[in-house]
């Protein structure tokens, strides 16, 4: 750590200035912006490691249509400040292409730990690293190399946090992995005991992915206990 940089996207002077505090103690390099013009300037211009972006915003875009126009040309891993906490709301963000969600208040502790898991899983090419072939499962195809997904001949564009969580299972075919171990593996140990996230990532997963999400034939939830990629036998 020491050379990355993070751009905040927030207009409450207060909370940057605490943000810039807390960061630049522990050896970031931190930028900020008022909106979504000055954001969308700041992201070309410094090509940023890491954006913390707030959903309410002034001016025409608020931090949903910023983090999908931001998506339409660079992969930086984004985490959207807000209040809003409910699924719903968490939904929208993955929807639009967001890594992970900071809600207020947080402590510094938290802030400081969300940050290193998010920039961590973005420098790690993940155990698939090796892996050449195609895997089927069904009428899904990953390619593990080249990070593409088809379903029915369709090719589904999933975030990089989306297409790690398809790996995990993908790489455990019929088998249930455990809530813990898929979040650990995924986000990173931090994150181990939060398994509403995790649900609403895998609902929003199977909306991409699924015919008929409310009754989902490829991630199947074992209630209590995790999810398992479901496919035929000879997939495994």
């Amino acid at each position: 750590m020491g050379s990355e940089t993070i751009l905040v996207v927030d207009d409450e002077p207060r909370l940057v200035r605490l943000v810039r505090e807390i960061l630049s103690a522990v050896g970031y390099e931190v930028l900020s912006a008022r909106d979504g013009e000055e954001a969308l300037e700041a992201l070309a211009i410094e090509q940023p490691d890491l954006v913390l972006l707030d959903i309410l915003l002034p001016g025409e875009l608020d931090g949903y249509e910023i983090c999908s126009k931001v998506r339409e040309f660079s992969t930086v891993p984004i985490i959207m400040i807000t209040a809003k906490t409910r699924e719903v709301d968490m939904l929208h963000g993955f929807d639009v292409g967001a890594d992970d969600y900071l809600p207020k208040p947080f402590s510094a502790k938290e802030l400081i730990a969300r940050v290193k898991a998010v920039l961590r899983r973005s420098k790690l090419p993940g155990k698939d690293a090796m892996l050449t072939a195609d895997f089927e499962c069904g009428n899904l195809i990953i390619s593990f190399a080249r990070h593409k997904v088809k379903v029915r001949g369709q090719e589904v564009r999933l975030t990089p946090t989306e297409f790690r969580l398809l790996q995990q299972l993908a790489l455990n075919p019929n088998r249930v992995m455990l809530h813990e171990d898929l979040l650990s593996k995924v986000w990173g140990p931090e994150y181990r005991d939060d398994i509403d996230y995790l649900r609403a990532y895998v609902r929003h997963l199977r909306r991409k992915i699924e015919e008929n999400p409310s009754e989902p034939r490829y991630i199947v939830t074992t209630p209590g206990v995790g999810y398992m990629l479901s496919c035929p036998e000879e997939a495994s």
